[in-house]
């Protein structure tokens, strides 16, 4: 294959991995992962393995923090059993909904009725946890989101030869 398309897979690859950082339809980083593998094996590129095992572990990483988040910070807030398993249902019914961000809508419509499901007079611990869950999905995806950028910057740096 040629050299000029691998490298155009490898940039979509990238590119669709960051937008999958925040679109739960997507791998995220794997994509991204799968981008920057490509763009090393597959082409005559001398990107130091130190590249590929640093994202790599960082793609580890990642996957693990955006379960690992989300449970600390709604946890923190206030949040119960209930409110996670109203997290994933949420988020599940929500991808299938026709409107935009659907999913994160249902993320946090989830937290709230399943708090409320635990404990329906407290009304503020419910609200507590759906704070909780924003912000472990803001800490999540903004980690995701570096690491992919981070990639999709080392491979562009890297063709443009810079580093």
């Amino acid at each position: 294959m040629d050299t000029a398309l691998i490298n155009i897979l490898c940039l979509i690859l990238l590119i669709i991995g960051i937008l999958g950082t925040f679109l739960p339809v997507l791998p995220g980083l794997l994509l991204s992962i799968c981008g920057l593998l490509i763009y090393k094996f597959g082409t005559d590129s001398d990107l130091p393995m130190i590249y590929i095992w640093a994202f790599g572990i960082l793609t580890a990483v990642s996957v693990v923090l955006s379960y690992v988040i989300p449970a600390k910070t709604t946890k923190k807030y206030g949040g119960t059993r209930w409110g996670s398993i109203g997290s994933v249902v949420g988020t599940i019914i929500g991808m299938f909904l026709p409107i935009p961000l659907g999913f994160l809508i249902g993320m946090f419509v989830g937290v709230f009725i399943g708090e409320l499901l635990h404990d329906s007079k407290d009304m503020n611990k419910a609200l507590k946890s759906t704070k909780g869950a924003f912000v472990g999905f803001i800490y999540g995806t903004g980690f995701s989101f570096v690491v992919g950028v981070a990639m999709f910057l080392v491979v562009v740096l890297d063709m443009l030869n810079i580093i």
